[in-house]
């Protein structure tokens, strides 16, 4: 029996910083990506999608380039554009200014949802790489920038990248590597999108009554632009992994026989992938669904 999974999402204040510096197919993508990436999470495979923009003054162009973004995110997630809508409000957007929301359908059999039941004490967990901030966030980012004044000329890190270029990278999509996963029937248990919130409030989404996830933070690299955010907006660490997905943005969990056919996976599409942590049982009720190893 085919089940339909639906997902409705936006791209957040990262529009803001988008617009101010002509990064408009980029969040062309993340608008998919952050529909696309809830969806999948269920064993879902996507099947169209739709989009609404709103704006003070059409500006033609720049329109033009958002749905060029659009349209792209759905050909790397294997979905179809069927179309959207566009409303112009005068007075209540600023001049140049939009708004974005998407809504992406998917559909799985109802013997392949993935919900987490089949989750087990001692299965992996495998965290995927972001490729950057993603689209959760920007109000502290936003923050930061102002305080420091950081400009287009801003760099960070290690060979002085381009701060404006890294933050306005768009959200890696992850429905290739899911179907490629699902198609070689991976035994995958749960699966989490790792967005508004981190790693501590996304992961226990997926996890049943009396299991815990435990986390390693050391198990992968935090990326450079983090540092820098923290170190210049004064950000405690707490709010940090609660805030950003600080380097993971996507988590598998399988059994150990699982573990080599996802990282041969993640190889072929290019994308990093580490063993970050292991799903444990809980040793009283309070700590259901939580995730040890980070801060709180």
């Amino acid at each position: 029996k085919p089940l339909l999974v639906s997902g409705t999402d936006g791209v957040g204040t990262k529009l803001e910083l988008a617009q101010d510096h002509d990064g408009h197919h980029n969040v062309g993508i993340d608008l998919v990506a952050m529909c696309v990436n809830d969806v999948i999470t269920s064993g879902a495979e996507p099947l169209f999608f739709l989009d609404y923009m709103a704006t003070g003054a059409l500006s033609p162009e720049a329109m033009a380039t958002v749905v060029e973004g659009i349209a792209e995110g759905c050909r790397l997630s294997g979905c179809a554009l069927l179309g959207g809508e566009t409303a112009e409000m005068p007075g209540f957007y600023p001049p140049g200014r939009y708004d974005l929301a998407g809504f992406c359908v998917a559909v799985v059999e109802e013997d392949q949802l993935i919900d987490g039941r089949q989750i087990r004490s001692g299965d992996h967990i495998l965290g995927i790489a972001s490729s950057g901030i993603h689209s959760n966030g920007f109000s502290l980012v936003r923050r930061v920038l102002t305080q420091v004044g950081a400009n287009a000329e801003t760099t960070f890190g290690p060979g002085n990248q381009p701060l404006i270029e890294s933050l306005l990278t768009p959200t890696q999509l992850y429905g290739s590597l899911v179907k490629t996963l699902l198609d070689a029937r991976t035994p995958i248990h749960g699966m989490a999108h790792i967005t508004g919130g981190g790693l501590p409030e996304n992961l226990p989404r997926c996890l049943p009554e009396g299991l815990r996830a435990n986390v390693d933070p050391t198990s992968w690299t935090r990326p450079a632009v983090y540092d820098w955010l923290q170190s210049h907006g004064d950000i405690p660490e707490r709010d940090l992994w609660h805030t950003f997905n600080l380097g993971i943005g996507y988590c598998l969990i399988v059994p150990e026989e699982g573990v080599p056919i996802v990282q041969k996976a993640c190889a072929t599409e290019g994308i990093q992938a580490w063993t970050i942590g292991r799903i444990e049982r809980s040793s009283d009720g309070d700590d259901n669904g939580s995730v040890l190893g980070l801060p709180a």
